[in-house]
């Protein structure tokens, strides 16, 4: 080859172009958990009733026609909970925290757990019936995940404990462009609405009160640098460029 410094130049470009940016301190997930091998949550994962909630609230007893008066079915607007559940009556949760309960009438459940409802209503139904089971749901429970992930979208959930790291799982992971260190967990509570920046990428966030979600939390991934900067301009750029580099190098290697 008559100038072999102009090769290897071409060849050092070409490795500079095909090599990842990126760096394991920006993608992987819990970097430093091998120095927080013992956790200990302080903070629960029973989520609070909130305003709009769904419910179904179902009474058993010893004998089930004393119930009836508590278990109406739903007349119009069927919420099918199950194959076999059709036509329970559900119960929303109005803007002052009240649901509209058969027999006993309005009863100020937002703010409570699911244990803690379940223990002022069985208190209330005892006042007519002997030893009465209440089995309570939240039916509209969801999560929405937003921003750059696989799969964005609101996800209703069966179970009511579900985590963070669960939530992105349930939307296809991040893609290669989400920002693992500033993932947006937005809530409301009592109201007010509450905007969190939570990092993944260290293993301290499984201690904090947004490992946990409760219901209709938002989450959104947001960009990172790549993906932002690829906007403004062409994104087959690079690709067309590494295109160029392998075919200038297969020209410089067939005139050698």
């Amino acid at each position: 080859m008559k100038n072999p410094k102009y090769f290897n130049f071409c060849l050092f470009i070409i490795l500079i172009l095909l090599q990842s940016c990126g760096s394991r301190k920006d993608i992987a997930y819990l970097q430093d958990v091998d120095n927080n091998k013992n956790t200990d949550n302080k903070y629960s994962y029973e989520p609070l009733l909130k305003n709009d909630d769904l419910l179904s609230i179902i009474v058993s007893a010893d004998d089930p026609e004393i119930t009836y008066p508590f278990n109406i079915p739903q007349i119009q607007g069927n919420y099918k909970v199950s194959s076999d559940q059709d036509g329970i009556k559900t119960y929303l949760i109005d803007s002052y925290g009240f649901i509209e309960y058969p027999v006993i009438g309005k009863i100020q459940l937002a703010g409570l757990t699911r244990k803690e409802a379940i223990e002022k209503l069985t208190e209330k139904v005892k006042e007519y019936i002997t030893n009465p089971t209440i089995n309570l749901r939240i039916l509209n429970y969801k999560i929405s995940v937003l921003g750059e992930v696989k799969s964005p979208g609101s996800y209703p959930l069966e179970s009511e404990r579900i985590t963070l790291l669960e939530a992105l799982s349930k939307a296809g992971d991040l893609t290669i462009y989400g920002r693992r260190n500033n993932i947006l967990v937005i809530r409301e509570k009592n109201g007010i609405k509450s905007f969190n920046r939570i990092d993944i990428t260290k293993s301290d966030f499984i201690n904090s009160e947004y490992y946990f979600l409760t219901q209709n939390d938002v989450i959104v991934v947001e960009q990172n640098k790549t993906k932002v900067n690829s906007s403004a301009f062409n994104p087959y750029i690079p690709t067309i460029i590494s295109a160029t580099s392998v075919l200038i190098s297969i020209l410089i290697l067939l005139t050698r």
